[in-house]
């Protein structure tokens, strides 16, 4: 069975820093891209970042330049540093995964995998 696991998750002040990790277990990802989507509260899904298999990156403009994005695929693992966090990044954070990466940040909820998502809160 195919799981998707996000820990890292909490609270933190603005301009504080979080780590993501995403424990991807059933079989290898590493021939996948892999990425972060997150929803706010009342909000729809929003891309986040995305990793192919080769460590090509893209982000989303909000986060361009504060959040980074890694895989360790000898331990089917995915990373999100996120840093100089703001209120409006609160949301719950989900990892997934896909075998194709064009196009990842627009197809959402049909990528091949989800995680259960962990929730970020940052305080101002």
């Amino acid at each position: 069975q195919v799981q998707l696991v996000e820990s890292g998750g909490g609270l933190v002040q603005a301009g504080g820093s979080l780590r993501l990790s995403c424990a991807a277990s059933g079989r290898t990802f590493s021939s996948d891209a892999m990425g972060w989507f997150r929803q706010a509260p009342g909000k729809e899904h929003e891309f986040v970042a995305v990793i192919g298999w080769s460590g090509t990156t893209s982000y989303a403009d909000s986060v361009k330049g504060r959040f980074t994005i890694s895989r360790d695929n000898a331990k089917n693992m995915v990373y999100l540093q996120m840093n100089s966090l703001k209120p409006e990044d609160t949301a719950v954070y989900y990892c997934n995964a896909d075998h194709v990466y064009r196009n990842y940040a627009y197809r959402g909820r049909e990528l091949d995998y989800w995680g259960q998502g962990t929730q970020v809160t940052v305080s101002s």
